[in-house]
């Protein structure tokens, strides 16, 4: 058992997953505040013009589909590494 422990705490991939969790973290959380702006950009082209932006809209997908990425990578449900280490996802938006 003691060996288990040993072996999983000075597993190298165990501390990339660490530093790559933090930066992840970091990059959702900005993520995150460009997902606001959009939101309220979004909401006034609405207003003033009657119709949503096609390109905020998909913009948005595309974020949000980030998030989504990161999330599974950081909750452990994916070992697939989200942008800029993988392709940034596509929207789906016609």
């Amino acid at each position: 058992m003691d060996n288990e422990i040993k072996n999983s705490v000075t597993n190298r991939e165990t501390w990339m997953r660490g530093l790559f969790i933090l930066l992840f973290f970091l990059i959702s959380g900005v993520a995150r505040l460009v997902i606001v702006l959009v939101v309220l950009i979004q909401f006034l082209s609405v207003l003033f013009t009657g119709s949503a932006n096609a390109q905020l809209l998909s913009f948005g997908q595309s974020l949000s589909t980030y998030v989504y990425q990161i999330t599974l990578y950081l909750t452990f449900n994916s070992e697939w590494r989200p942008f800029p280490f993988g392709e940034w996802p596509e929207s789906r938006v016609q």
